[in-house]
């Protein structure tokens, strides 16, 4: 290509190779090419009278476990020649690769609030407190004592984290050695080992509440909640087809 080109798109040093600052514009551009030619095929496969080729969906880490089981079944039974390819990861690399075309859509957290995605909110849900089962009965601190309280908390970059720091109204901490956790299901073992206590989505209760000595209580008035959506392309020939298997989506969460 350099060659064809007449241009040097590559820096090469000893240890790395880096793009100069015209093959970064060149990459872009080319981004943006691939892009349009991924929408090409999209238009035609929105022509067909059934959804099928591939689907390249991603959700949030506090979702995926919870919802896919149903949501996959569901799909393959309304979509049978839809090859499905799942990426779990945090908000903002979905974001990125949402916009970059390498995915179709992504479930998570709303809003997202980017002009160029189309946002569809499909469910509300509300979070609980987990505690040592040992605590079962006693009364459901105020978000007043939840200051005082080891709440454990996701690692950073987890948007889940941020909602439950700002129902709590506590600024964001930094990392706490052995106090914060990579995954609900950690969040909720380390509760049953007597290390504290979380908050944890509605859908995730059936799962976890089963899974250590823990006891799992709605925090009553002005309890925190969230809104989980799906989004795609504002762009996309198959925006159509997105919004009906949106529809399927919010039936396999309302009744997982």
């Amino acid at each position: 290509m350099e060659e064809n080109l007449g241009v040097t798109l590559f820096e090469r040093a000893a240890r790395n190779i880096r793009l100069t600052a015209f093959g970064e514009d060149f990459a872009m551009r080319t981004r943006a090419i691939l892009q349009s030619v991924d929408e090409l095929r999209d238009l035609a496969r929105a022509s067909r009278n059934a959804f099928s080729g591939k689907l390249r969906l991603g959700v949030i880490p506090t979702i995926a476990p919870y919802l896919l089981p149903r949501l996959l079944r569901d799909l393959a039974t309304a979509y049978p020649t839809l090859d499905i390819h799942i990426r779990e990861t945090l908000t903002p690399r979905l974001i990125d690769e949402l916009a970059d075309g390498r995915l179709d859509a992504a479930i998570l957290a709303l809003p997202i609030s980017i002009p160029s995605f189309t946002e569809v909110a499909l469910f509300s849900e509300s979070f609980y407190l987990v505690r040592h089962e040992g605590t079962a009965g006693q009364p459901v601190p105020t978000v007043d004592e939840l200051h005082k309280e080891r709440l454990l908390m996701l690692e950073e970059g987890h948007c889940f984290r941020d909602q439950a720091l700002a129902f709590c109204n506590l600024p964001s901490p930094t990392p706490r050695e052995g106090l914060d956790g990579s995954s609900l299901s950690t969040l909720v073992q380390m509760v049953g080992a007597g290390l504290g206590m979380t908050l944890i989505p509605e859908m995730a209760v059936a799962v976890e509440a089963k899974s250590a000595a823990v006891a799992v209580e709605p925090l009553g008035k002005g309890e925190p909640s969230r809104t989980v959506g799906m989004i795609w392309r504002a762009s996309s020939p198959l925006a159509d087809q997105f919004a009906d298997v949106a529809e399927i989506v919010k039936a396999a969460a309302t009744s997982t």
